[in-house]
């Protein structure tokens, strides 16, 4: 089975995607890293955190693959569900987690990640967020892919803000949702442990790479942007916000 794990950028996907991948290995099952490696999927999998990109066709069935011959294991995307996608899950061979974050915070963190991008000499996909308009259009794209993710069935969603403040609430509805095996239930002292690894005040003092956790605070773009912006943020995000759970 494909555990997916989608993420709006710059919401703590990377530690998200990271504690589902140690969860599932806790549990038994397989490194998505070595199943990357083991079946030559370089070209379709990230080196950091397995990332596939499009869930195309073209790039999900060789990563089926491995699911078919009886393998576990978790790999991350930021992108929309498509019918192949929806079709694997229908089917039982992929199960499908994700975590989003106010949008004005995730715009704010995008922004500085690209403004440290550029000043280390990067180019990713940050690096091209020179200006307030650049990043708002960019979050803009992934409220839509929020909109299709949140409306399907099966697919567990988490607020990052949620994750950060009542993190073992969430834990126990990723546990109930994630496959464990019969050997390494929920307490699990291997299960226990990533628990415990990945909580937030844990999460912030590692160097871990692909964790992309820096500053994680709630509510940081009300300091950061200016009382124009704010406004600008508020009226361009607004259709969203409540379904979100946020305040405009």
């Amino acid at each position: 089975m494909i555990i997916l794990s989608v993420g709006m950028p710059r919401a703590g996907s990377g530690w998200h995607y990271n504690l589902i991948h140690d969860l599932v290995v806790a549990a038994g099952y397989q490194d998505g890293r070595e199943i990357r490696r083991r079946y030559h999927l370089e070209r379709i999998l990230t080196e950091v955190n397995c990332n596939i990109g499009a869930l195309t066709t073209k790039r999900l069935l060789p990563v089926l693959v491995p699911a078919l011959l009886g393998n576990t294991f978790a790999i991350k995307a930021h992108s929309s569900p498509t019918p192949t996608a929806l079709r694997l899950m229908r089917m039982g061979l992929m199960r499908t987690t994700y975590i989003y974050r106010d949008p004005r915070d995730a715009m704010l963190s995008a922004l500085e990640y690209g403004q440290r991008a550029r000043a280390s000499g990067h180019q990713n996909a940050f690096a091209q967020l020179e200006t307030f308009d650049d990043a708002l259009a960019f979050i803009q794209q992934y409220l839509d892919v929020w909109d299709a993710w949140i409306n399907q069935p099966g697919t567990l969603c988490c607020r990052y803000e949620d994750l950060l403040e009542d993190y073992d609430r969430q834990m126990n509805l990723l546990l109930k949702f994630l496959p464990l095996d019969a050997d390494h239930p929920i307490d699990d002292p291997k299960v226990q442990a990533v628990i415990e690894q990945y909580r937030p005040e844990q999460t912030r003092r590692t160097d871990q790479r692909g964790m992309h956790f820096r500053q994680g605070k709630i509510g940081r773009f009300r300091e950061k942007f200016s009382p124009e912006e704010q406004y600008v943020v508020n009226r361009t995000f607004e259709p969203f916000l409540a379904q979100m759970g946020y305040q405009p």
